[in-house]
């Protein structure tokens, strides 16, 4: 990332520290979790699919990290916003 925006490594973690308060890797995850939410609140992919489109690869990588960020499982967040069923 820090050769494509012509800028060191250090400087990288420096500004992407300075602009979200994050490191860069912790920055990536954080908007992938988020991408993710987006996706389990508007979508029926699968959690499979979720976890490819928002960059974790898989599943359990999806899980893991949702998990920490949120505070639930992908699945238990969808319920969260199901309509389907009478509540």
């Amino acid at each position: 990332m820090a050769e494509e925006a012509g800028v060191s490594v250090t400087g990288l973690h420096r500004h992407v520290r300075s602009a979200t308060g994050l490191s860069p890797g912790a920055w990536l995850i954080a908007e992938r979790v988020r991408h993710a939410r987006g996706l389990l609140e508007e979508t029926t992919l699968s959690i499979d699919a979720v976890a490819r489109a928002s960059g974790f690869g898989e599943a359990v990588n999806l899980r893991k990290h949702f998990g920490r960020a949120v505070g639930l499982s992908p699945t238990a967040y969808r319920l969260r916003f199901d309509t389907s069923t009478a509540r």
